[in-house]
Formats: structure tokens, C-alpha cells, sequence
């Protein structure tokens, strides 16, 4: 089992800044592809962004791309979402999800997920 906790979520103005971080304990951090995903309200959970075991390789949504900066410390079991120019439609429930196999962004094919931490964007 892999424990996820998320934090650094709140309520931010436009064209803000917000730092996510999931704190993994349980298994061995760097065996995971990590990710992030997004659920706002009456929508489906989509796929932010995810980072390689290693974190030599990242992947990003179209929507955030230029703008979030995904990155972990295998050092410190941490992942972190680095949010930038930050946008009312950037509102939602932040989860991080661990996958034991393969590397996607794909919701179903991740195995662990944290409870979620909201992102709040006024405009």
C-alpha cells in the first residue's frame, strides 16, 4: 500500500501562484510514476500532469502546459505541482496518484490516490 497526502491547496486571485505537494509514505517512492489530476464540479477527474520514476520525463495537459511544473524529490517521497498564471477554469480538487506499472495519464491505470486538496481561482 501507498499512502498519499496532498496539501497546498487554497484560494488564489488570477494570474496567482500555488504550490501543491503529496507526501508519499508506505512503499518505495521511486518505484512510482507519479501524477496529478484535476475534478472540478459535475466534471469528469482529467489528467494534469504526470512525472516518470526517475523524473527524468514529464507530461503535461494542454491546458496547463507553460504554466504547471510538475517535479519530485525521491529523497523526501514528494511530488510536487508548481502552478503559475493561475486561472479561474485552474478551479478544482488536486489529486496525486501513484501507478506501479507503466508511466500514463490515464486515471484507471493509477493504483494509489490521495484524498485531494482544493484549488480555488477568483477571478
Amino acid at each position: 500500500q501507498v499512502q498519499l497526502v496532498e496539501s497546498g491547496g487554497g484560494l488564489v486571485q488570477t494570474g496567482g501562484s500555488l504550490r501543491l505537494s503529496c507526501a508519499a509514505s508506505g512503499r518505495t517512492f521511486s518505484n512510482y510514476a507519479m501524477g496529478w489530476f484535476r475534478q472540478a464540479p459535475g466534471k469528469e477527474r482529467g489528467f494534469v500532469a504526470a512525472i516518470s520514476r526517475s523524473g527524468g520525463i514529464k507530461y503535461y495537459a494542454e491546458s496547463v502546459k507553460g504554466r504547471f511544473t510538475i517535479s519530485r524529490d525521491n529523497a523526501k517521497n514528494t511530488v510536487y505541482l508548481q502552478m503559475n498564471s493561475l486561472k479561474p477554469e485552474d478551479t478544482a480538487v488536486y489529486y496525486c496518484a501513484a501507478q506501479a506499472v507503466g508511466f500514463s495519464r490515464t486515471p484507471p491505470e493509477y493504483n494509489y490516490w490521495g484524498q485531494g486538496t482544493q484549488v480555488t481561482v477568483s477571478s
